[in-house]
């Protein structure tokens, strides 16, 4: 995709047109709130790994039962993101900082 605007926007110049600037749209984002759980105990953890995976499928969105591709791209992108997500909150669990939210942001779009 970003060859294709590149590759438009080279096509432009070349032709001595001006080349309309394309805009991607911001992936959405979550920020998951923990202050209220121990994060250094078991249930606390599971809490904020509940939080995520909601959060996950929000930003991820949802796909038709007859779009194949849209279903696989979802999956995708809940895969993706929960990875991230999983290691941030990793590291917020290690440090058991309790000011700091864990941002989810769909890792593809």
């Amino acid at each position: 995709m970003t060859k294709l605007m590149i590759l438009a926007a080279l096509t432009a110049v070349s032709l001595g047109q001006p080349a309309t600037a394309q805009t991607t749209p911001a992936k959405p984002a979550i920020a998951v709130q923990h202050r209220d759980l121990d994060l250094r105990t078991e249930a606390g953890t599971k809490s904020l790994d509940r939080r995520i995976w909601r959060a996950v499928v929000e930003v991820c969105g949802s796909a038709s039962d007859f779009d194949l591709q849209g279903k696989n791209d979802v999956r995708q992108c809940r895969r993706d993101t929960m990875r991230v997500a999983s290691a941030e909150a990793d590291l917020v669990i290690a440090g058991a900082t309790r000011s700091e939210s864990v941002r989810v942001a769909a890792a593809r779009n």
